[in-house]
């Protein structure tokens, strides 16, 4: 057999390889800020989230949650401090503040027939002097509170009209205390009265004496001449 002729593809011609370019090399400033910025983040969002403490738990966006404890601290320590003041002033009330029941209104010569309205206002009472009682039918002293037995008002004494007048709703009473025109229910009440060691008139605010109850005859509701 004879021999057939060898083919041959046909042979690509050769590319020319293309020598690569160098890199361009940075600027000795460029490289000096990507040597400053490596692995930070320079973006607002990651700024953001870099700068949040780490572990927080508390989504409120006005106090943490160390605001809030301290502020239910702070309330629970006012709350006890108020409780304890409290439980002190009823523990040690200051007696101060309550005026004395009992005190000395001067010398039954220092007194003229009428009213005396020198204590009203300091004491609440006017003291009286008569020459003949209400209740007891002779002369001496008693000592009327000075408020309206409607509904706590103070009355005026007229002694041009021989009368206490009431303010507040024209309540009137006679100098013995009796109740005559207005709303008042009932008359003036009586403290008792009496002489002190001393020889001073003694009042006693503790002790009431009412008219409608028949206690105005009671002897410490009257100081005899």
């Amino acid at each position: 057999m004879a021999d057939e002729p060898k083919t041959h593809a046909p042979e690509t011609p050769a590319v020319p390889a293309v020598a690569a370019k160098p890199a361009a090399a940075k600027p000795a400033a460029i490289l000096d800020n990507d040597t400053k910025l490596a692995g930070r983040t320079t973006s607002p969002a990651a700024r953001v989230a870099k700068e949040a403490p780490a572990g927080e738990d508390d989504s409120s966006p006005l106090m943490g949650r160390r605001g809030w404890m301290g502020l239910a601290w702070g309330a629970f320590t006012a709350a006890n401090a108020g409780c304890l003041a409290a439980t002190g002033r009823f523990m040690f009330p200051n007696v101060l503040n309550e005026p004395p029941t009992q005190f000395t209104v001067g010398f039954p010569a220092d007194y003229g027939v009428g009213v005396d309205e020198r204590f009203k206002d300091t004491r609440g009472v006017w003291i009286v002097r008569t020459e003949n009682d209400y209740a007891h039918e002779v002369p001496g002293f008693y000592a009327l509170f000075s408020i309206c037995t409607h509904l706590g008002c103070t009355p005026n004494w007229l002694s041009a009209e021989n009368k206490f007048k009431c303010p507040c709703h024209g309540s009137g009473f006679r100098p013995t205390g009796i109740n005559f025109e207005g709303p008042a229910p009932r008359p003036l009440e009586r403290t008792r009265i009496a002489l002190a060691e001393d020889g001073q008139i003694l009042i006693d605010k503790g002790v009431k004496f009412q008219e409608e109850l028949g206690a105005w005859t009671n002897p410490d509701s009257f100081l005899p001449l």
